[in-house]
């Protein structure tokens, strides 16, 4: 898909990846909604874009609720005419303690916002990218969504579910013409990352920092540049894009790939690139 006069939606766009992306895909000639529940942030990711000549406009969205989903969905017809791209990209951590001793509202809202916020601004979007003649969905996922993440297990499970969604909405490519698709970065350097030292003092504060600053951390823009890349292949259906630093990419096959049913509606095998 060519970027030049098409919109895209990017929920969490305030900060880190979202506000990479919008850059990214405005300069390529799209205009972009950010959407996000931060409204100064949202505004200066605007202010960014227009400065690069782009065009964006915000909008206000708690991902967890549908109806301020609709209302996301609305304001990008509303404002552009419709939207040819989702960008599942706003996500949360569980956080300190770690599961099963963090509260239960905590690992709950990690999976609203990681898992079924996705699944629900999925199904939104297919009926109105269907009536526009298709599109592109997008999500971010993580590498903690394709090994046992133990630093944080409902974040490492809402990702494995972000996934397997992508996985199996391959069919949509051929039924709908809507690609789904997900990016599975490493450890990035956002806000969502950095934020939670802040949180804490005296010694764990340190061991944190230092921690930190041993980590090697992927800058926002490669992840910007993966979801560009999936967009722009109009082959890119079910993939599951691993990225590792030093611009490395890569697509994660599904470990077992079972034959398709002959005269299954929409089933495809997955791709092996």
């Amino acid at each position: 898909m060519k970027l030049e006069g098409k919109i895209a939606i990017i929920t969490g766009a305030a900060s880190g990846i979202g506000r990479a992306t919008a850059l990214r895909l405005a300069r390529e000639g799209a205009s972009i909604v950010v959407a996000d529940q931060n409204e100064a942030g949202a505004r200066e990711t605007v202010a960014l874009v227009e400065q690069a000549g782009g065009k964006a406009a915000a909008v206000k969205v708690d991902v967890t609720k549908s109806a301020e989903l609709a209302s996301m969905l609305a304001f990008a017809e509303k404002t552009y005419g419709g939207f040819d791209i989702l960008y599942n990209n706003a996500g949360v951590t569980t956080g300190n303690p770690r599961y099963p001793d963090s509260p239960e509202d905590r690992w709950r809202r990690t999976v609203e916002i990681d898992l079924n916020a996705v699944i629900e601004g999925t199904r939104q979007a297919i009926p109105k990218l269907q009536a526009r003649g298709g599109g592109v969905i997008i999500s971010t996922a993580s590498l903690a969504g394709l090994f046992g993440f133990q630093q944080d297990p409902v974040y490492a499970a809402a990702k494995h579910g972000v996934v397997g969604l992508t996985r199996a909405l391959i069919g949509l490519k051929d039924e709908m013409n809507i690609r789904v698709n997900c990016v599975c970065p490493a450890v990035v350097r956002t806000p969502l990352v950095t934020s939670g030292i802040d949180a804490l003092q005296g010694a764990a504060r340190e061991a944190a920092e230092k921690q930190m600053s041993a980590m090697p951390m992927l800058p926002a823009e490669e992840i910007a540049e993966a979801v560009y890349e999936l967009i722009r292949d109009d082959d890119a259906a079910g993939i599951v894009m691993g990225i590792t630093l030093g611009d490395t990419r890569r697509v994660v096959d599904p470990p077992i790939t079972l034959p398709v049913t002959s005269g299954t509606p929409g089933a495809r095998q997955h791709p092996r690139v």
